[in-house]
């Protein structure tokens, strides 16, 4: 049976959409994989993921976003629209120079849903997929044609969170 290219989408309103396209990383790497994730709202340098994926082989993370994502009308928009169009230009070559085995696009669907990737644009990228290529979309409000593409979907649902009662994010749970 010939391979073919998997897309995995985890999208939904809980926690855990990052935390699960990171874990599949780990296990990719654990097999000798090469692996690239890209943040593309994330903008902060003091994470837990960053600092642990320092120090294992094999992975990649840059952030490309620019963090909390404005409204089209405001003057800091087209600078996020920049940094994620950026950020998808090196997904796109990651995915097409076979250097990678697995890229992780952190937060896709909010850049989709947020017009600052357009979905077609990452659409005909996944129809590009080499037969070896497993590409991972993160991200809340995933569109029906990201849906429709990936192999595997999963919508991560808030049952309950900590927020609700005011705790504040804390160091290894949500940064």
């Amino acid at each position: 049976m010939t391979e073919q290219p998997r897309i995995l989408l985890f999208t939904g309103d809980g926690k855990g959409k990052t935390t699960a396209a990171l874990g599949m990383a780990l296990r990719a790497a654990g097999h000798g994989m090469r692996v690239l994730v890209l943040q593309f709202v994330k903008q902060d340098a003091t994470t837990g993921e960053l600092a642990a994926i320092e120090s294992v082989e094999n992975i990649d993370i840059i952030q490309t976003g620019r963090g909390f994502i404005p409204s089209p009308e405001h003057a800091q928009y087209a600078e996020h629209r920049e940094a994620a169009q950026t950020g998808f230009a090196h997904a796109s070559d990651a995915v097409r120079s076979g250097k990678y085995a697995m890229v992780v696009l952190d937060e896709i669907c909010v850049a989709v849903a947020r017009g600052l990737v357009p979905e077609r644009d990452v659409l005909e990228m996944l129809d590009r997929l080499a037969s070896d290529r497993i590409v991972v979309l993160t991200g809340r409000y995933a569109t029906p044609g990201l849906i429709n593409r990936a192999d595997i979907v999963s919508d991560v649902r808030c049952v309950k969170h900590a927020y609700e009662t005011g705790r504040e994010a804390q160091k290894g749970v949500e940064r």
